[in-house]
């Protein structure tokens, strides 16, 4: 398996060096060579179940692995990198719900940590309240809610069938999607000499759901308190004509 060609070693610069892209894969590429893939699987099994994998780069991830079987710095076909990618993403599902049904209450009660914090929890669960069941789906394309969002349902005790439908779903959309993704946008020049600008582009795509989340409950917010205030007035004045 050759090396990740210099050109594509570009990465986004957010974050720490360990947490990008081309760097994760370039690592298990020379830490474990053939069986990189396994490294590869188990972050993504780990970002989509486990709590503490909530900060992994998952669809950078998905895209980079697909850009780089594009330009055959990845010997894996296509259809075993989606499939194996897929498999993991609903495993991940099914551990995380697994914990969220057994540990859930006491997990998610704890106080901030290094790792852990209330915010990612109640944005989830906000999420979640707001989609429903199709929130499994549509949390897949975005970074934290789709860790937690398969604890939250565990605690909530949401239907196992429907739960793991909808987690098979949004793996294969998630895994497969993103990965098909890259590997026929690698295959254009553009993208492949400005892999940082379409990671960093990628990135903001991910996270304009919680943005405009963000936005429309800062909105509701302001209303509900200026309805508030107009009813507080309200009383005010008819309150003298009572007495």
């Amino acid at each position: 398996m050759c090396r990740v060609n210099h050109a594509l070693t570009t990465t986004i610069a957010l974050g720490p060096q360990w947490l990008k892209a081309d760097y994760l894969l370039h690592s298990l590429m020379d830490a474990l060579g053939p069986w990189f893939l396994v490294g590869l699987c188990f972050i993504i099994f780990a970002e989509c179940g486990l709590l503490i994998g909530f900060f992994l780069p998952g669809d950078s991830l998905l895209f980079t692995a697909g850009l780089f079987i594009a330009t055959n710095d990845i010997k894996t076909p296509l259809w075993l990198m989606c499939v194996l990618l897929s498999v993991c993403a609903f495993a991940g599902n099914v551990v995380g719900y697994g914990i969220g049904y057994k540990a859930g209450p006491a997990l998610f009660n704890k106080p901030d940590s290094k790792l852990f914090k209330r915010e990612h929890v109640d944005r989830t669960h906000v999420f979640f309240d707001k989609y429903g069941p199709r929130a499994i789906v549509l949390a897949r394309f975005v970074p934290i809610v789709r860790t937690f969002i398969t604890a939250i349902a565990g605690v909530g005790r949401m239907d196992r069938k429907k739960f793991f439908g909808y987690s098979a779903i949004g793996g294969v959309a998630w895994a497969t999607g993103v990965t098909i993704l890259g590997y026929f946008l690698g295959q254009i020049g553009f993208v492949r000499s400005n892999v940082e600008l379409i990671l960093v582009l990628l990135v903001l795509i991910s996270v304009t759901p919680i943005i405009v989340e963000v936005l429309k409950a800062r909105r509701e917010r302001k209303a509900a308190n200026e309805n508030s205030a107009e009813v507080t007035q309200h009383i005010e004045r008819i309150r003298p004509n009572d007495a």
